[in-house]
């Protein structure tokens, strides 16, 4: 009896159980194949994870109002909270500092960052500078009909983070809000022929979804006015890199639409009653002109009939 067999086995039953074998192996490479090849866009998925976990948690992946749950009506729904989350949140308040570039909005955060019970967030540039060894702002400004959907989107992402993470203090101010930046850049891209329809409307639905469906509300806006000729003269003197490509004719269009939506109001709903403070003065007459409208900015009851 040949090594190998079993007894009354025929030699041929030993070639057909190695050829069940290699079928095995083969199989088991194959899934290992498929497991491997899943690993990097796993790994690219990473950082959205977190904010898709949430919003499944709160609607679940059919529910109204979900992308999934198909087309519904048109028109923003606030976030139902647990009742003693609402009566907390209602305890707390979010002001916004819009304005053009260069308009002043640091200087503001500055002022009020040592207040009491205030906590700021600025607008997360160095996520814009570098995601992941790439700078999408600096391309944006180099070629904004290739790049603006890019460097857009992840710009929505990164502000519906800054709006949907708890708040700490009883006051929370804003640079820029998710509301600017799909009413005032990725409009202005849309309207200078920089961004084709098809992008326009898929940050649109985007947008109108995360409105529908996430807090992303605003108590008081506080909107810094300036000249756009001012706004260019401070940035060429503060120098950073990508900013240095801007010509006036952008900040010139920058400023149009926010005069539209938080002067005449007829570009958007403005999300928030606004405060208008003139921004062309120098360092020290703004500083003056904050301390003037601190009461305004952070007291709830002082805000609610702003010019």
């Amino acid at each position: 009896m040949r090594p190998g067999l079993f007894k009354g086995q025929a030699p041929g039953s030993r070639r057909r159980a190695r050829a069940g074998l290699a079928v095995v192996r083969a199989d088991s490479h194959r899934k290992e194949a498929r497991a491997s090849g899943s690993a990097r866009p796993a790994m690219l998925l990473r950082p959205l994870r977190g904010w898709a976990a949430r919003a499944l948690r709160c609607f679940g992946p059919g529910s109204r109002g979900s992308p999934a749950s198909g087309p519904g009506p048109r028109r923003v729904q606030r976030r139902a909270w647990p009742p003693d989350k609402e009566q907390e949140k209602e305890k707390k308040s979010v002001i916004c500092v819009e304005g053009n570039i260069a308009s002043g909005k640091t200087t503001c955060l500055e002022f009020f960052s040592n207040a009491t019970e205030v906590e700021v967030l600025t607008e997360p540039v160095s996520k814009w500078r570098n995601v992941r060894g790439h700078n999408p702002l600096g391309l944006m400004y180099h070629d904004a009909s290739r790049w603006g959907l890019t460097l857009q989107t992840y710009v929505q992402l990164t502000m519906l983070d800054r709006h949907t993470r708890p708040q700490v203090s009883s006051v929370r101010l804003m640079e820029r809000s998710i509301h600017s930046a799909r009413y005032i850049f990725v409009e202005n891209l849309y309207r200078s022929g920089k961004m084709p329809e098809v992008d326009y409307v898929v940050l649109s639905e985007w947008f109108d979804w995360i409105l529908r469906n996430m807090d992303v509300s605003v108590d008081l806006i506080v909107y810094l006015r300036t000249n756009p000729e001012t706004c260019y003269q401070r940035l060429k003197k503060r120098c950073r890199e990508e900013e240095k490509v801007i010509p006036l004719e952008y900040l010139e269009a920058i400023h149009h639409l926010h005069e539209e939506w938080l002067i005449k109001g007829s570009l958007f709903p403005v999300a928030a009653p606004v405060l208008v403070i003139e921004a062309d003065h120098h360092m020290e007459r703004m500083l003056e002109l904050f301390e003037q409208n601190r009461d305004r900015i952070l007291t709830p009851e002082n805000r609610k009939h702003c010019p």
